[in-house]
């Protein structure tokens, strides 16, 4: 391999490495390691800052990263009393669990996020990087403690209560993003779950949209689609569950006629596409040229955790390969099924073939 490929090829996998550490890797000086960015530049093969290459468009996943604890009841749970329960710790948050499954679906990811300078925050930056998953661009905050959601399961790995202490996000600000925004601006779509500051999701969302870059959005909670600004304009898609839903369109959700009506009133606020996920009901998919309701694929349910990033992500990367919105809505109740049979909050078997192999079965 010449010295040019070497230098893309160490790019390639880390595109925020210095010209120094190129150096060393391909054995020349750093002046001539410039030298070859240069003309790379100059040929259209590097763009932007932080040698982004132009043919490697990635999806920027932002939000949250933690640990998830789940305690898992061994019989019926009862409350305001002692239940005895198996603990078990996995790498969580919306955004880490969506750019790992989207790596494991073949696309390049990256996440923005932040997490502690403690051995939390390495281990979540460790897993997450081995799942293929770039994280040169998460912010470690010194002072402060990584995320974390602990959750209790009951029997049947259906979730009774969850606790959350997300307090590391309000550090986020929207001049952290603004420097960040030359990596963005280059990516071929953002994923934006609700756990930063409203601030910095008014400036993401209004931003892409006048960049023209497509946004995908999960709410993450009823409380947090709360700060979603009144016009959504430039988002692609929405993929809120039945709670969720119903805080976007302020009105009730009891029947499939129901999501209908709530799709077209958040689609009034410039939502492109919406999916609202309606756990052992399946799902509800909507946009101006098809809408309808799916039933969900039978599974064997293990834990809900991780599930409906699961299904977010499938979804999204099957509109990303052109597929309509009903044929994406498959694949996410695909990769939703393949997810709640495990205790990960990544299956390790979710892969492009095995949802269109579910898929195919259940059609």
């Amino acid at each position: 391999m010449d010295k040019e490929k070497q230098i893309l090829h160490y790019i390639k996998m880390n595109p925020f490495i210095s010209q120094q550490e190129l150096s060393s890797k391909v054995g020349l000086s750093r002046p001539a390691v410039a030298n070859y960015i240069a003309n790379l530049t100059r040929r259209g093969e590097i763009k932007g800052r932080a040698y982004i290459l132009q043919e490697e468009s990635s999806i920027v996943c932002i939000g949250g990263a933690n640990t998830d604890r789940k305690a898992r009841s061994n019989q019926e749970v009862r409350l305001y009393s002692s239940n005895p329960v198996k603990i078990t710790e996995t790498c969580g948050g919306v955004a880490r669990n969506f750019a790992g499954n989207l790596s494991r679906l073949g696309c390049s990811t990256t996440l923005m996020t932040c997490v502690g300078d403690d051995k939390e925050g390495n281990w979540i930056l460790n897993e997450t990087k081995s799942q293929g998953v770039d994280v040169s661009q998460v912010w470690v905050l010194p002072t402060e403690r990584t995320g974390t959601f602990t959750t209790l399961l009951d029997i049947n790995g259906e979730s009774i209560v969850s606790m959350a202490d997300m307090n590391i996000y309000e550090k986020m600000t929207t001049s952290m993003f603004e420097e960040k925004w030359s990596y963005i601006v280059s990516a071929q779509a953002v994923f934006l779950d609700m756990n930063i500051p409203k601030k910095c999701l008014d400036y993401l969302i209004n931003r892409c949209r006048d960049e023209n870059i497509p946004m995908y959005i999960d709410p993450v909670s009823t409380a947090k689609a709360r700060k979603l600004p009144l016009r959504l304009d430039g988002v692609e898609m929405m993929l809120p569950n039945r709670e969720e839903a119903e805080i976007l369109a302020d009105i009730k959700i009891d029947s499939i006629d129901d999501c209908q009506l709530a799709c077209e009133i958040i689609s009034q606020r410039g939502v492109k596409k919406i999916i609202i996920t309606l756990g052992n009901q399946g799902g509800y998919y909507f946009s101006t040229e098809e809408s309808g309701h799916l039933p969900p694929f039978k599974t064997d349910v293990v834990d809900v955790t991780g599930a409906g990033e699961a299904f977010a992500s499938c979804a999204i990367y099957g509109i990303l390969n052109e597929e309509s919105l009903f044929s994406a809505c498959q694949l996410g109740l695909a990769g939703a099924s393949l997810t709640l049979q495990t205790e990960e909050s990544i299956s390790s078997f979710l892969k492009p073939e095995k949802i269109h192999e579910i898929v195919k079965d259940f059609s």
